[in-house]
């Protein structure tokens, strides 16, 4: 049988989600992520490829309360799945409700938005998101709200800030170290740092097209004043499998930051969709009297998760966490 039907037909694709079953993958106990994605790997290769041939699972992440991944196919075509945290049943073809009707009603799903939600308000509100620097939705989000900060200017005071762990390994260790000391000495080139490192994930390249001048010297001590290396070379100090970065330790505890990105308006959490329109909506409702800038017309389109600078028809709400 011919690479049993390629992936079984993906899954039988429709069939399986439309009757509501899922495989049954025979897990009791809850899988940390790493052992997850271990998981569900093994099982596909060993299970539902044939021909030694084998599939990849990338983009592995906590979302609603479901790890989702993607699972790329040798014959290069590539479906989004999602399996229970416990590792006990695996849904392998996903089926957006919500663009199904509108598509069905004759709707337009091309731009749909997140409604705005109305944070507290000040003269001056204070904008803080908190992300992980490799995480694909942090890296979203900041995609986004860079050129409504750049609009809003000194409208706002506005921060990104990082999570007190980190699951993307030592090199997000490394690089929020980075960007922190460029953003405390120099804060002019920020902005032109991040954009690059944004779109293509190349943290040297972009210190020279950015210009950055050492901040080894601010890393040094910050890794020291902050324990990054010490606490990540002892796990006793990890945040269960993953290790602390606790720079922004006293805002994550006081706002309840739970995973990236974390959106902080006026200290209180607020959801928003991460394309530039929808944010600049959204911290515009912070104003107690909103100035002109807030009338700019900014993109709709959202950023595409992870690096680079495409962009999506899917609203999201997923976060690494």
């Amino acid at each position: 049988m011919k690479k049993k039907v390629l992936f079984i037909a993906l899954f039988l694709v429709f069939a399986v989600v439309v009757s509501g079953c899922s495989i049954n993958l025979k897990k009791a106990k809850t899988l940390n992520q790493e052992q997850a994605k271990t998981r569900i790997t093994e099982f596909i290769n060993k299970n539902l490829m044939s021909n030694g041939e084998t599939a990849e699972v990338k983009d592995f992440v906590l979302e609603n309360g479901l790890y989702k991944m993607s699972v790329s196919l040798p014959n290069g075509q590539t479906i989004d799945a999602y399996m229970t945290k416990d590792g006990s049943k695996f849904f392998p073809q996903v089926m957006d409700l919500a663009k199904i009707e509108a598509e069905a009603a004759g709707g337009d799903t091309e731009e749909t938005q997140v409604p705005v939600a109305n944070a507290p308000k000040s003269d001056k509100p204070v904008v803080e998101v908190f992300v992980m620097s490799h995480c694909p939705y942090g890296t979203q989000i900041e995609k986004g709200i860079i050129p409504v900060a750049e609009t809003l200017k000194d409208k706002i005071d506005f921060k990104i800030k990082f999570c007190d762990y980190a699951m993307h390994g030592e090199v997000e260790l490394k690089e929020q170290l980075k960007q922190y000391c460029i953003a405390k000495e120099q804060s002019a080139k920020y902005f032109a740092y991040l954009k690059c490192f944004l779109n293509s994930g190349d943290s040297d390249a972009c210190s020279k097209t950015a210009n950055i001048k050492s901040v080894e010297s601010c890393i040094s001590k910050s890794d020291a004043e902050f324990s990054i290396t010490k606490n990540f070379n002892d796990k006793s100090t990890w945040m269960g499998d993953y290790p602390t970065f606790n720079i922004h330790k006293d805002e994550n505890t006081k706002y309840g930051v739970q995973g990236s990105p974390t959106l902080v308006i006026n200290g209180a959490q607020v959801e928003s969709g991460r394309d530039s329109k929808s944010l600049l909506a959204t911290i515009c409702t912070a104003f107690n009297n909103a100035p002109e800038e807030c009338s700019t017309e900014l993109s709709s389109a959202s950023p595409a998760p992870g690096f680079g600078s495409g962009t999506t028809n899917a609203s999201t709400d997923a976060s690494c966490e």
